[in-house]
């Protein structure tokens, strides 16, 4: 069965001096505020799309990569995924970083590293961005 979520997003004026809202309108968990500046330069409470990339990323991965290590008999104690999405204007979204500390008992360096490369292949949102550079630095707790 496919699940499609929904967010809208409400944009007042010109892009460089205008504004909007992102709501999530499946969870009605939020509303964010939004505007250019926090996308261009970086602007304390505001988002911007990439915050917004990077939040699907590191979900999206921390669940893949839970699940592949438990497929592999591995299942993890906890696992922490900061996605660092960055934005170039005139460029657009240039590549997402992820950086992953996992506790995972019983398992070899070689082998955590291995399933958290197949879990940044195989990763939903990964699969999505296929057009830009993934990176990933997975440490073992």
């Amino acid at each position: 069965m496919a699940l499609t979520s929904e967010a809208t997003t409400v944009w007042n004026g010109e892009l460089f001096t205008g504004n909007g809202t992102v709501s999530f309108d499946s969870s009605k968990v939020a509303t964010f505020p939004i505007n250019w500046k926090a996308r261009a330069d970086g602007e304390s409470g505001t988002t911007n799309p990439e915050e917004l990339l990077a939040a699907s990323h590191a979900s999206c991965f921390s669940m893949a990569f839970s699940n592949e290590l438990t497929n592999a008999g591995h299942p993890p104690t906890s696992i922490q995924t900061t996605a660092a999405v960055t934005f170039v204007a005139g460029t657009g979204v240039t590549g997402s970083h992820l950086l992953v500390n996992a506790s995972v008992p019983g398992i070899s360096d070689t082998e955590f590293e291995s399933i958290a490369q197949l879990a940044k292949a195989n990763c939903p949102i990964s699969k999505a961005l296929a057009g830009i550079p993934i990176t990933i630095e997975a440490t073992l707790a």
